[in-house]
């Protein structure tokens, strides 16, 4: 069953993704580029891959601990698109715009399918809770970045804060805020793991 859904998350994203990079008919790499500083489709595109990894060594008989690991973090990262959406920006801008297209699948069906793979068909290893911590590694990266590129580099080289993160000059609090949450969902993740 992991190795299924591992595949399909794998093809699934592969498509939606392709998607970003079309616009009216034609391909449009430079707006496909620019959609890739969304946390959403990094983290969407590192779950496809790592469950492409753990997908060809599950096949291959052995999955070694690096790569479950490895999963375990990109599954993190995308259970972070997944609430960041619920919770914050549904709210914000509409849930109908948030889970329309392509971003039901980025938003809602791969994060849960990648929950769902990792927490209840990949027991390979025990997860003690200083491992589970990795999980937030990625926001971790990611909000480093943001902060730079919206909060402290030069003019002509920044991001529109496309997040909303900084409004008010209130990034320090939204900084903590995402850390939080990152933490909260790696004991969620931790904790499901160890059902059963």
């Amino acid at each position: 069953m992991a190795t299924v859904l591992n595949l399909l998350i794998f093809i699934c994203t592969v498509c939606c993704t392709l998607t970003c990079f079309r616009r009216e008919g034609t391909w449009d790499v430079r707006q496909g580029r620019k959609v890739l500083r969304f946390f959403t489709l990094l983290s969407n595109i590192f779950s496809a891959l790592a469950s492409l990894l753990a997908a060809l060594l599950i096949l291959a008989g052995h999955l070694p601990a690096w790569a479950w690991l490895l999963h375990y973090i990109a599954t993190a990262s995308v259970t972070v698109t997944l609430v960041t959406v619920m919770v914050y920006l549904g709210p914000a801008a509409g849930y109908k715009a948030m889970l329309a297209g392509r971003d039901l699948y980025f938003h809602l069906i791969g994060p849960l399918l990648a929950v769902i793979s990792f927490c209840f068909f990949e027991r390979w290893y025990p997860m003690p809770f200083p491992l589970a911590l990795t999980g937030m590694l990625p926001v971790i990266i990611y909000g480093a970045v943001y902060l730079r590129k919206v909060v402290f580099c030069p003019e002509e080289r920044r991001w529109d804060d496309f997040y909303g993160y900084n409004r008010n000059g209130r990034w320090a609090l939204s900084f903590a805020a995402m850390m939080m949450e990152a933490f909260l969902i790696s004991l969620l993740l931790w904790g499901l793991c160890r059902i059963g």
